[in-house]
């Protein structure tokens, strides 16, 4: 008779994206332990310190040299200063017009961030810009905590850690999250939009989709997000439940108000997109603008800005690629890779794409993740270089180059 053997339990590992390095109950949520919360709440207000240092004092820096002032103003610059407009005097009534072609105006611009700009104004007694520069910098910290939450649930802390740095200074164009500009605003929404649909807080997540798509069009990303959040929960219950459904429908609410309350305003049913292409050139074109862009610079290579800006961008689509190819939360992929085609399929400003990218977050885990793996003493050389660069790009745009970001 043949020795019966015991048959050997097959040893199961997750793939590396997934393995832990945390506990797994998201940061600030129930059960986690005083310490952790305070832990928490230290490395986002040190994370948002240092970046806010970081980026005032490179643009303090490159201003400086070139004799042109201090850095409030250059936080103020370009959307800043329409944002400002929209926050003091509203909005135009109708489109305007010059020997009959349409003009770009403010309708251009989403409502939420300058209606907090006016009302902290009211409140505060606060001038304008500078009340619009607080909003900024409130909604960068609390984008920081919906961030660090959402990736510390999803990867553990470790990462999540890393990812606050790479979000408030390193990456390109980051330091539109202190400036007078919706990013960090909408940033907030959209990271605590994913992370109370991780945490099936269905209509939370529904009115912070609703109130980012009044703060950008990209909202887009979002609401695709959440559906895909919410489809997979209703095959997880295998029932029709009401609150997934109404956060959903919140959630993908925002935008179309805004541009119906425009077509009102303007009496034009495609009002906000006349405006649009009549001030920025912007409207959709499959990506051929972007293709165009970067041919044109691989072929010709003159100047900084285009070659960096060229570099950076195949970067985040390989970044993007790459998160595609590891294990990751459905609704995190689509918001991130919805982020990444918005913003090449349309033509605009190609100098203004790397900061329509600054809230995608997606692209950022692979790089959040494989820094996390060093040992902290290469960890923190690594993202001292990766803020220093971060810092110096985003000042370089605002005081060298001389086109809107």
């Amino acid at each position: 008779m043949a020795a019966q053997t015991r048959p050997r339990t097959p040893r199961v590992l997750l793939p590396s994206p997934l393995r832990r390095t945390a506990p797994a109950t998201p940061t600030g949520g129930p059960g986690v332990p005083a310490a952790e919360r305070y832990r928490t709440v230290w490395t986002v207000l040190t994370v948002y310190a240092v970046a806010a240092a970081a980026h005032l004092t490179a643009l303090f820096v490159l201003a400086s040299a070139r004799g042109l002032g201090g850095a409030h103003r250059r936080l103020l610059s370009w959307d800043g200063q329409l944002y400002a407009e929209i926050a003091g005097s509203g909005y135009p009534e109708e489109i305007t017009y010059a020997d009959g072609e349409p003009l770009g105006n403010n309708l251009a611009f989403f409502p939420l961030y300058p209606l907090l700009a006016r009302a902290l104004h009211t409140v505060t007694g606060l001038d304008v810009p500078t009340a619009a520069l607080v909003v900024t910098h409130l909604a960068l910290i609390g984008a920081l905590f919906a961030v660090h939450g959402l990736v510390d649930a999803l990867y553990g802390r470790r990462t999540a850690d890393v990812a606050l740095v790479l979000v408030a200074v390193a990456q390109p164009m980051a330091v539109s999250l202190v400036m007078a500009y919706s990013e960090a605003l909408f940033l907030a929404l959209a990271a605590g939009a994913l992370l109370a649909a991780h945490r099936h807080r269905w209509l939370t997540a529904g009115t912070l989709g609703l109130l980012a798509g009044l703060t950008r069009p990209a909202a887009a990303a979002l609401a695709l997000a959440l559906a895909v959040a919410v489809l997979a929960e209703l095959r997880r219950t295998r029932r029709l439940a009401w609150r997934p459904l109404a956060g959903l429908a919140l959630a993908c609410a925002g935008t179309p108000g805004y541009l119906l309350w425009v077509a009102h305003r303007t009496g034009r049913l495609d009002g906000y997109f006349v405006v649009q292409e009549a001030g920025w050139g912007t409207h959709w074109d499959n990506g051929a603008a972007t293709v165009d862009f970067l041919l044109d610079t691989v072929l010709r290579g003159e100047g900084w800005v285009p070659l960096s800006t060229a570099g950076l961008l195949l970067a985040a689509c390989a970044l993007t690629a790459l998160a595609w190819r590891r294990p990751t939360w459905p609704p995190l992929l689509g918001y991130g890779t919805a982020m990444l085609v918005l913003t090449l399929g349309q033509s605009n400003f190609y100098h203004s794409k790397l900061r329509l990218l600054v809230p995608a977050l997606l692209l950022l885990i692979p790089l959040a993740h494989a820094l996390a793996r060093l040992p902290r003493r290469r960890l923190v050389p690594a993202l001292t270089a990766a803020g220093l660069f971060g810092a110096w790009y985003g000042a370089h745009m605002l005081v060298v180059w001389t086109y809107a970001v």
